[in-house]
C-alpha cells in the first residue's frame, strides 16, 4: 500500500563533524520526522527550486518519506505549489491529527516503528478522498519527463492536452513547472553518475546536457556551486 504513493524513505543520523546537510532540487515533496535534542517534530517539505544547506546541530535522527510526484494534495491536503521552497509544520495541515501522531511517535523506540507509524498515518489519509484527474495527469507527465522526454509540447500531445493545461496542472500537482522539473531530473542524473565517475564531460552528455558548460551552469544556478566544488564538499562530510 505504501509503495503506491511513497517513492523513497531516507533515514539520516548525522555523524560527528558533519557541517551541513544538502537538500537538493528533485521535484519531490516529503513528510519529515525529526528527533532533536528538544523532542519530536513533524513537517512537510515542498519541492525546492534551489539547493539549501542546513546545519544538523541538535538533530539526533531524521526520517524523510518522499512522495511520488502528484500526491501532495491527497496526503497533505494542499497543492504542492503551496509548499514550493517551504517547510511547513504538519500541525498547520493536519491539525489535531498531527499532534496525535507526534505524541505517538515520541513513544517509538526504533526507526522501524517510526516508519511504520508514519506509513499508517499516510495510508489513512490516502483513503479519505478520491484522487483527482489533475493529479493523475501530472503524475503521468512526470514519468514521461523522468524518462527523458523534455519537450513540453511533445509530452502534452502524448497525454492529449494542451501545453498550457499541462503546465497549470503540473505546477499545481508537482510544485514546479514541467520545464523546471525536467531540469532537476537532469541534475539528479548527473549527481547519480558522479558517484562513480569524475569525467564531467561524459556525465554531461549522458545526463542530457548540451555540453559540460551547460552542466556547470545548471549546477551553479541550482546548487550554488560548481560540480567539482560540490563533490569536494560532499567528500569531506
Amino acid at each position: 500500500m505504501l509503495s503506491r504513493f511513497v517513492e523513497d524513505v531516507r533515514v539520516l543520523e548525522p555523524s560527528a563533524g558533519v557541517q551541513d546537510i544538502a537538500i537538493l532540487p528533485d521535484g519531490r515533496t516529503m513528510l519529515v520526522y525529526r528527533l532533536t535534542t528538544d523532542g519530536v517534530d513533524l513537517s512537510a517539505a515542498g519541492p525546492r527550486t534551489h539547493a539549501k544547506f542546513k546545519s544538523p546541530v541538535g538533530l539526533v535522527r531524521a526520517v524523510m518519506m518522499q512522495f511520488k510526484p502528484g500526491w501532495s494534495a491527497a496526503l497533505l491536503g494542499v497543492a504542492a505549489s503551496e509548499l514550493t521552497d517551504r517547510v511547513v509544520w504538519l500541525d498547520e495541515l493536519w491539525g489535531r491529527a498531527a499532534a496525535d501522531l507526534r505524541d505517538d511517535l515520541a513513544a517509538a523506540r526504533t526507526v522501524t516503528e517510526v516508519i511504520d507509524r508514519l506509513g499508517e498515518a499516510l495510508a489513512a489519509r490516502s483513503g479519505q478522498d478520491d484522487e483527482s484527474a489533475s493529479a493523475r495527469l501530472a503524475r503521468r507527465a512526470a514519468r514521461l519527463l523522468e524518462a527523458g522526454d523534455v519537450r513540453i509540447d511533445s509530452v502534452a500531445e502524448q497525454l492529449g492536452v494542451t501545453a498550457r493545461h499541462l503546465r497549470r496542472v503540473f505546477t499545481e500537482g508537482i510544485g514546479i513547472g514541467p520545464k523546471e522539473f525536467a531540469r532537476t531530473m537532469r541534475l539528479q542524473r548527473a549527481l547519480r553518475m558522479s558517484a562513480t565517475s569524475t569525467d564531467w564531460g561524459r556525465i554531461a552528455t549522458a545526463a542530457g546536457y548540451y555540453d559540460q558548460a551547460h552542466l556547470i551552469g545548471d549546477f551553479r544556478d541550482l546548487v550554488g556551486l560548481t560540480p567539482g566544488a560540490f563533490a569536494k564538499r560532499a567528500s569531506v562530510r
